[in-house]
């Protein structure tokens, strides 16, 4: 079953570019030139975006192949199929990647497990509980990277679709 989704690139180095691309093409099967453009939220970086369309789980394998590089901001989202929830993956330099499962409507879907272990290391470390929750929502992964999503207003979108 195919899905669609986007790559959000934020911010990377003008050098990580051209590995970006062979990330993102070795994920695909098929070559990648993605249109990169200055990064206003931080002078020296370059952003891109575009759309694609894959197998279930490419929007998985997008992240594992970009989440190497320590200098890079970026998300990947999948839309929901008839086999698999929908997906977002967020990733940036100081907090490392965050995932989450959405639904139809792109909400956040927080597994029961997930839920009690938040409240139980709120009981026993006394933590905030909403800090807690915030964690799951990605809650500091938005803050960091909204800046990033709006200097990307505008930025042109080009689909690709994965060779089967």
């Amino acid at each position: 079953m195919t899905t669609r989704g986007v790559l959000y690139v934020h911010s990377a180095p003008r050098a990580l570019c051209p590995h970006v691309e062979w990330a993102v093409a070795g994920v695909l099967g098929t070559r990648v030139s993605l249109d990169w453009i200055r990064q206003p939220a931080a002078p020296g970086t370059w952003r891109s975006e575009f759309s694609w369309q894959g197998q279930a789980g490419t929007a998985s394998k997008l992240a594992s192949a970009l989440r190497g590089w320590h200098l890079l901001r970026f998300e990947v989202t999948a839309e929901p199929c008839a086999t698999a929830e929908g997906e977002r993956y967020s990733c940036t330099p100081d907090l490392g990647i965050f995932h989450a499962v959405t639904g139809i409507h792109g909400d956040i879907l927080i597994p029961e497990d997930r839920l009690r272990a938040a409240l139980q290391r709120s009981r026993r470390e006394e933590t905030d509980l909403e800090a807690e929750l915030s964690r799951l929502l990605g809650k500091p992964w938005d803050d960091e990277l909204e800046p990033f999503r709006y200097a990307g207003e505008g930025a042109p979108v080009r689909w690709l679709h994965q060779v089967v």
